[in-house]
């Protein structure tokens, strides 16, 4: 730690209210942002939805259906106003989401180092793009998945007495697909959280493949609790989850090899600037 970060640190130091008044600057900026988002998303409502069915559609054409038997159902008078504004609420999170993390990063780097801000901002932007991965896999491949294991279930056709057909309400079928982005959006985070743990020495690679084992069954356990009661979403949640715990070991031991050779480089300065002693 030199004396020159020691001056950026002492520079940026600030009596409290000064610090609660920043604090109250990067709120209204974050509010504000999810605020607008929310907007967009509420006026925009039921196209989002409707894009959000187009995966339904795509199940019931794998279980031999037209696309004009998808229909929805709300059994509410209420109950479409408020599935829109909780679409509202999410889509405005997602998007507003890079406005609320730089908000918190500009309110946390004065307090950081100069190494510290540039190791914290590859994290910043892998985030989001971890958390659409996650979306986009959830869009594109699990949820029709999940609808055609749901739509296998039904009992229609000519020689069966009693018809037993698929008609989701609107706010079931939007908390399923807001609960399985959700779950691979904070699944796909795991590579994130345990490269920070390893830069700060509270997780290695060598301790992350000892607990494999029990990775293994926690991530299961996880993607039981987090998705819902069919085998399809369960093992295609476990299984990502696996697959990033891997790739979260490969990126520990990255980091620790890449701390290495900083150290050896700073003993090596050392040694140069300290030149031969008589």
């Amino acid at each position: 730690m030199s004396d020159r970060d020691d001056d950026e640190i002492e520079k940026s130091s600030a009596p409290l209210i000064e610090h609660l008044i920043e604090l109250r600057s990067r709120l209204i900026w974050a509010i504000a942002g999810f605020f607008v988002a929310f907007l967009v998303c509420f006026f925009f409502a039921k196209e989002i939805f409707n894009l959000l069915v187009i995966p339904f559609q795509w199940a019931s054409r794998w279980a031999g259906l037209d696309s004009e038997q998808v229909d929805l159902i709300y059994t509410a008078p209420q109950e479409f106003f408020f599935t829109q504004i909780k679409l509202a609420m999410f889509g405005g999170l997602v998007l507003a989401f890079p406005i609320i993390a730089t908000q918190i990063y500009k309110f946390v780097a004065p307090g950081l180092y100069r190494n510290e801000r540039r190791a914290f901002l590859p994290f910043l932007v892998a985030s989001p793009i971890l958390f659409l991965l996650g979306g986009a896999l959830v869009y594109f491949f699990f949820t029709p998945m999940v609808m055609w294991f749901f739509l296998s279930m039904q009992q229609v056709g000519p020689g069966n007495e009693i018809q037993i057909s698929l008609l989701p309400r609107v706010s079931e079928y939007l908390g399923l697909i807001m609960t399985l982005i959700l779950s691979f959006g904070v699944v796909f985070q795991l590579p994130v959280v345990t490269t920070l743990m390893a830069r700060v020495g509270l997780l290695t690679a060598d301790g992350l493949a000892d607990k494999r084992k029990y990775a293994i069954v926690a991530a299961f356990v996880v993607a039981a609790v987090l998705t819902p009661p069919d085998p399809v979403s369960q093992i295609g949640l476990a299984l990502p989850t696996i697959l990033l715990y891997e790739i979260s070991i490969w990126t520990a031991r990255m980091v620790e090899r890449s701390r290495e050779k900083e150290k050896l480089a700073a003993e090596a300065d050392a040694e140069t600037n300290a030149g031969p002693t008589s």
